[in-house]
C-alpha cells in the first residue's frame, strides 16, 4: 500500500521553477510575437488608409 501525503501544496522550488518557465515564455515567445503583430497591424492600417486617402504630402 502506498502512503500519500495529505498536504498537496506546491513546494517553493516548484513555484520558483514555474515562475522561471513563465518568465522565459514571456520574454522569448510572447513579447516578440506580440510586437511583430502590433507593428504589422499598424503598417497594414497605414497602408489601407493611404490606399483610400492617398499618400501624405502636398497634393
Amino acid at each position: 500500500m502506498t502512503v500519500t501525503p495529505n498536504d498537496t501544496r506546491p513546494t517553493p522550488t516548484s513555484i520558483k521553477r514555474d515562475e522561471t518557465r513563465l518568465f522565459v515564455f514571456l520574454i522569448v515567445f510572447l513579447f516578440p510575437i506580440l510586437s511583430v503583430v502590433l507593428v504589422s497591424g499598424y503598417g497594414f492600417i497605414v497602408w489601407i488608409v493611404q490606399m483610400i486617402f492617398g499618400p501624405p504630402g502636398p497634393a
